[in-house]
């Protein structure tokens, strides 16, 4: 079948760049100058009418000629920026000043190894870096002269820093320059997908998929407002206070921290990187009302001893993405804050920008948007969807197969690689290498990654329900679980079930021996025959995971593959 999104069309997206419809509106122009962004790492605060001007000024000191003590950056030049930073209230700053000039930028991940770095900055043929200070040793590795290097947080001798080009405009009173324009389809940024299987590919998203994106969310917020009145926040401010410590250069931090939140006015705190006890701290400081996490993190927080007794009586909504949120994890979580009815979950991926899916509120849509346990939501604005079975025919309702989507967030393609931009942007429709089913009332259920998916004897098995089966042993013995499969089938190719899990403190006190076999059992006892773990369970310290949350199976599996082949 073919599904299409329950929400008003999206409006025809306008050819302009994306700081007009992000900066320009004229509801804009009635707000009051509210605190937009905390930095709990300096304190530092910067109000929204402070952070615009900061931006335009910023444009101007990258945008203007070197004769006026600019950079003379313009797209013409072949000119690409790379961003390597920790976050901080610069680091969304630069990224729409470069907009406003429409001078490219590459997202690069701040947990990069040298090589990682270098395969990043190689695709993205990035002609100068801004970094902040931590990470400088590391963007020092990139082979650039010095003058092609800039600090975004803090000062370094030999090098400047963004706040210092600011000034110097500001100071020498250089005509700021008017925003550049762009079309639909002008290249905006560059955003790495995971690299779970091969080396990262680099997703080319324009200035018309952040517009779509943030046009989708607007829709959302106005079907909302039907059927609740505003919430009344108890903050200083009355405003809405979120919590961010999500990486900007993932497609969820980023949209989070520099696109969504000039919709409405809000304030940000921003963590530099995770600390959970900086967290901790944080919410009744700062008065946090709104908490976006991943899994990872969510997993994190139950199991602290802190989370049953710290104050966190302000946070009144709480979302999860970048990765599949186990119910039994959601549970738990949603168990700390009864008022709380749901923990809202989306589905998406960075080849199309952002979001795919999301739960809806109960009520919208005049009853039409279902919110059902264990469901990804339903479609966004503009999102069109099939179910496709391996042989290429469409799926029925609740049947799964991959999702292919289509809608003016599809991004350019891959930069740099134009085979990998056939295989997965085919005719209009991306496909997502995700297993999907889509109910009767078109909401989605995520169901697993395709390609981690295992046949064995011509049947196939999903590591995510093998996961969720040992994660919900009566007796809590673990708190963490990878599966995946490993040699040892009845041909080359065929894969077994292994799973990896870390003990609860139940776990570790029954003893490792005792432990895995009463998951065997429980396995046996609730799964097939060809689903047992035929594999074996090994206990790990920790499961091995991407920054944004998503299980590095394949961290695990070499590990044990390479363990195998030692002892023959």
């Amino acid at each position: 079948m073919h599904y299409k999104s329950l929400f008003p069309e999206i409006p025809k997206v306008p050819e302009s760049n994306v700081h007009h419809l992000l900066f320009n509106r004229p509801d804009q122009q009635e707000w009051p100058d509210y605190t937009l962004f905390v930095n709990v790492a300096t304190g530092q605060r910067l109000s929204f009418r402070e952070f615009v001007d900061r931006v335009r000024d910023g444009a101007t000191a990258m945008g203007a000629d070197v004769a006026q003590g600019g950079l003379g950056l313009c797209p013409e030049n072949g000119e690409f920026v790379g961003i390597l930073s920790e976050n901080c209230p610069d680091y969304i700053a630069l990224i729409h000043s470069l907009l406003a000039i429409t001078v490219p930028f590459a997202l690069f991940s701040s947990y990069a190894t040298p090589y990682e770095l270098q395969h990043a900055k190689t695709l993205a043929q990035a002609t100068r870096v801004f970094t902040s200070v931590a990470l400088l040793p590391l963007a020092l590795t990139l082979g650039l002269a010095a003058d092609r290097i800039y600090v975004l947080d803090g000062e370094m001798e030999g090098y400047r820093s963004y706040d210092q080009l600011v000034s110097f405009v500001r100071k020498n009173d250089v005509p700021r320059l008017p925003v550049r324009h762009a079309t639909k389809d002008t290249l905006a940024y560059l955003v790495y997908s995971s690299g779970t299987s091969g080396l990262p590919k680099a997703v080319m998203i324009s200035h018309g998929n952040i517009t779509s994106a943030t046009l989708g969310v607007m829709i959302q917020t106005a079907e909302i407002s039907k059927i609740q009145a505003p919430p009344v926040w108890d903050t200083p401010d009355g405003l809405q206070v979120s919590f961010n410590v999500l990486p900007i250069y993932h497609s969820l931090g980023l949209f989070l921290t520099s696109f969504f939140n000039f919709v409405k006015p809000s304030t940000i705190v921003i963590l530099p990187k995770w600390n959970i006890d900086a967290f901790f701290e944080c919410v009744p400081k700062y008065h946090i009302t709104t908490v976006s996490l991943v899994p990872s993190l969510v997993h994190q927080l139950v199991h602290h001893p802190r989370f049953k007794t710290a104050d966190l009586s302000s946070i009144k909504g709480i979302g999860c993405g970048a990765a599949h949120l186990p119910p039994q994890l959601a549970d738990k979580l949603r168990a700390r804050f009864p008022a709380m009815s749901k923990v809202s979950e989306g589905y998406g991926l960075s080849e199309f920008t952002m979001a795919v899916a999301m739960k809806p509120v109960h009520g919208m849509l005049n009853g039409r948007a279902k919110n059902k346990p264990g469901s990804v939501g339903i479609l966004v604005p503009g999102v069109e969807a099939r179910i496709v079975r391996p042989d290429g025919s469409l799926a029925g309702p609740n049947e799964a197969g991959e999702i292919h989507v289509h809608g003016p967030t599809a991004a350019l393609g891959y930069k740099g690689n134009d085979k990998a931009t056939r295989e997965t942007f085919v005719d209009g429709w991306v496909r997502t290498g995700d297993q999907v089913r889509i109910d009767e009332d078109g909401v989605l259920f995520f169901v697993d990654r395709i390609k981690d998916t295992l046949k064995i004897s011509g049947v196939q098995v999903s590591p995510v329900e093998i996961e969720n089966t040992l994660l919900a042993h009566p007796d809590k013995l673990v708190t963490d679980v990878c599966a995946a499969g490993v040699s040892g089938g009845r041909t080359w190719d065929e894969r077994i079930p292994r799973a990896w899990v870390v003990l609860s403190h139940a776990g570790a006190t029954l003893g490792e021996k005792e432990v895995v076999a009463r998951l065997d059992a429980w396995v046996q006892e609730r799964l097939s025959r060809y689903k047992w773990l035929r594999g074996g369970i090994g206990i790990v310290e920790t499961v091995p995971k991407t920054p944004t949350g998503k299980v590095l199976r394949r961290v695990l599996v070499e590990q044990f593959e390479r363990e195998v082949k030692a002892k023959l």
